[in-house]
């Protein structure tokens, strides 16, 4: 069985590493299984350095389709127009495609038109804002695919409800977590921690990806302010990228407060943020994924979000949603800073596992009549 895991984006790797493991543990059990990884994006991508796949223990893409454009119609039509290239002249058993991106989407209509089978790693997530793009990607991704790899019951129930059998939705678990588990012992402490002379459990991680948090200045310097005035004197470390690192820095720039308990530091390795946010009192964070994490450690999480597509690490975890509001942030964080927050357990299935039952799920699928 030759299978084709596509990734668009560097978060996409934590998902796609234990995959490749456990293929790898599949073929040394003597299955016939080959993988080959395709990323849409270039070879010089910035955010792929070496150190994320050193951390990682996985090998970089074996293809890169050298898609790089802004707009996200352009991006998801020369996506398609590569990866029919690739399909074209690479048999392919099975396409796993990761999240939600314009590219993933891309990947998953090209391959149902070849008429290959399409797994969809992380199914089921749902913002039920069809103005969000990725709502529309995730809507198309999951109408399409064969194998609907869901990583909880609410997940579950979503693409049952929206009409897909039930034989092909499989709740798996979060795979997110098979990466944490297998790298937790890994873990490095930043030097950072030190040379601030940072305490563990007695600091605050604070992180932004989203670009409409960033596009509303006005908005964006309030809750900053709001953060640094409810924190006190407890350290903010902020490893922040590109846009994210401009727009909080010409904030904080134009804040009349003391700043000395904010740091906005160099973004880290894969093994070095995970020690900081094991190890803090709280995270402030509009990801998805880091929320998670947050579930997994027992490390209190404030989401910048009204929202979230894993409702469990609000429901069973350690998050809470404070929306854009800068006075529900306050709150919050004073809540965090104070050591007040919810008792907080960790949801099914989030065993390290995931990986291994999407593999056998597979293998256990006879792939020339699962076409649909």
């Amino acid at each position: 069985m030759n299978i084709c895991i596509v990734a668009g984006a560097r978060p996409n790797f934590i998902k796609v590493a234990p995959i490749l493991r456990a293929i790898d543990k599949a073929k040394s059990q003597h299955e016939d299984l080959a993988s080959t990884l395709v990323y849409t994006g270039l070879s010089s991508d910035p955010t792929l350095e070496q150190s994320l796949f050193d951390d990682l223990q996985m090998r970089r893409p074996d293809v890169y389709l050298g898609v790089d454009c802004v707009s996200l119609n352009e991006l998801t039509g020369r996506v398609m127009g590569e990866f029919e290239k690739y399909l074209e002249t690479h048999p392919t058993d099975v396409v796993i495609v990761v999240d939600d991106l314009a590219s993933t989407m891309a990947a998953a209509i090209v391959t149902k038109k070849q008429g290959i089978c399409l797994a969809h790693l992380v199914a089921g997530t749902r913002s039920f804002d069809i103005k969000m793009p990725k709502e529309i990607n995730r809507l198309v991704i999951d109408g399409l695919s064969d194998f609907l790899f869901t990583a909880g019951e609410g997940a579950s129930h979503i693409v049952s409800r929206e009409g897909v059998q039930i034989s092909q939705v499989y709740m798996v678990g979060n795979i997110l977590l098979d990466s944490l588990r297998f790298n937790y012992p890994r873990f490095v402490r930043p030097a950072i921690a030190g040379e601030l002379g940072l305490t563990d459990g007695d600091y605050l991680v604070f992180t932004l990806n989203r670009k409409a948090l960033m596009a509303d200045k006005a908005n964006l310097r309030q809750m900053l302010k709001a953060l640094l005035e409810s924190a006190g004197e407890k350290p903010i470390i902020a490893p922040l990228r590109g846009l994210a690192r401009k727009a909080v820095g010409e904030q904080l720039a134009t804040i009349n407060a003391s700043l000395s308990s904010f740091h906005l530091v160099s973004p880290l390795s894969y093994l070095e943020f995970g020690y900081l946010t094991a190890h803090a009192r709280g995270i402030i964070t509009d990801s998805g994924n880091v929320a998670e994490e947050a579930t997994f450690n027992g490390v209190p999480c404030i989401t910048l979000n009204s929202y979230t597509e894993h409702i469990e690490t609000v429901r069973q975890g350690t998050n809470v949603l404070v929306g854009e509001d800068a006075d529900r942030l306050r709150e919050a964080v004073a809540d965090m800073v104070a050591g007040q927050w919810k008792k907080s357990s960790i949801p099914d299935r989030w065993d390290g596992r995931s990986a291994e039952r999407i593999v056998q799920t597979l293998l256990a699928q006879d792939m020339s009549t699962s076409h649909s």
